[in-house]
């Protein structure tokens, strides 16, 4: 398997501040296809817009909402994916308000959306092979046993499932957590059981989904984030907590960039840490994928390594003792490149 040597041509964190008028966005390195916004000094939700549903409009992790149209008058959250970011227009606090201060996480995918016809059902998908990442639009029938292409060549471990058209959780696929149980994005919830993958594993090919209208309502618009892990690039697992300020650590193969860190056995928040707003360590920019609240910076959370992370927080929505949780991680620099040379330490 290929080395990622250069994981920010296919994810980035952006920073940035609000203008209040069309305000372009560069500096991301690539043109993104997803794109991840959250204020950072007040609170508002997080909006997530992708290449393959129309332009502008928008998801919320920490809400049931249906698509919200954001390039409408009166909403003016966002124009367009550009070649080295994307432009957010003149009227959100969600996206471009005169001073707020801004973190947006961009991945790349495969740009126009192609016919995939591996399923029972067929999807629109946009895929990096190269990078393990889809973005795959399909219409729901409500028949358990359905499946929907992804385009990946590989088997996805992270699936993450919205109902555009329906007020309705998230519902996140983990090959850590099994594909009889789901978790929630926009809730704390623990994992639990679920039929929401009709208890199969999904394939090189394509996912199976069961007839619940989280991840297959009848007529519906669906769409799912689809990632597989690459070396050099991402890493998803699971980890123990421990309780203790000098926590669990996971060796990931690489310094990450971003990590998205979910306990699994009991209730606990979606913490999310990038490298751009911690810099350095301890990481102590807190943000939540599950709520709207602003950034909190009153507790050190986790250390980013060369190989990997380590938990530095005794908080029970992290780290209870012995309970399991789950984490997403994507790479600054692989430990050693393709060449051999080591990354280095922060």
């Amino acid at each position: 398997m290929a080395i990622i040597d250069k994981p920010s041509d296919y994810f980035n964190t952006k920073l940035y501040t609000g203008t209040g008028s069309s305000n372009a966005i560069t500096g991301v390195g690539f043109q993104p296809d997803f794109t991840w916004i959250k204020t950072r000094g007040v609170a508002e939700s997080h909006v997530l817009f992708d290449a393959v549903r129309t332009n502008g409009y928008y998801l919320k992790s920490d809400a049931t909402s249906a698509e919200i149209n954001g390039s409408s008058s009166g909403t003016n959250l966002w124009t367009s994916f550009d070649s080295d970011g994307f432009t957010v227009d003149s009227n959100g606090a969600r996206t471009n308000t005169n001073t707020y201060t801004y973190a947006s996480w961009n991945w790349k995918a495969g740009g126009t959306a192609s016919s995939n016809t591996d399923g029972s059902i067929t999807s629109n998908v946009s895929a990096n092979t190269t990078s393990g990442f889809s973005i795959v639009s399909y219409t729901g029938n409500a028949t358990a046993g359905a499946t929907i292409g992804h385009g990946l060549g590989v088997v996805p471990k992270v699936i993450f499932y919205k109902n555009r058209d329906q007020v309705v959780d998230w519902s996140v696929y983990t090959e850590m957590v099994g594909n009889d149980k789901k978790l929630t994005l926009n809730l704390t919830t623990a994992s639990s059981v679920s039929a929401h993958y009709n208890s199969t594993t999904p394939t090189s090919s394509f996912f199976t989904v069961g007839s619940s209208d989280r991840t297959n309502g009848s007529g519906d618009s669906m769409i799912a984030y689809c990632f597989a892990e690459k070396q050099g690039f991402s890493k998803f697992g699971s980890y123990t907590g421990n309780g203790s300020t000098d926590g669990t650590f996971v060796y990931t193969g690489f310094k990450p960039a971003f990590l998205l860190i979910k306990q699994t056995g009991a209730t606990g928040k979606w913490l999310m840490i990038d490298n751009k707003r911690d810099p350095d360590n301890a990481c102590n920019h807190r943000l939540n994928a599950d709520v709207s609240n602003a950034e909190s910076t009153g507790v050190i959370f986790v250390d980013m390594l060369s190989n990997g992370w380590k938990l530095r927080t005794t908080s029970t929505d992290y780290n209870t003792s012995g309970v399991a949780g789950i984490y997403m991680a994507f790479a600054e620099n692989p430990f050693v490149s393709s060449t051999g040379v080591p990354a280095t330490a922060r």
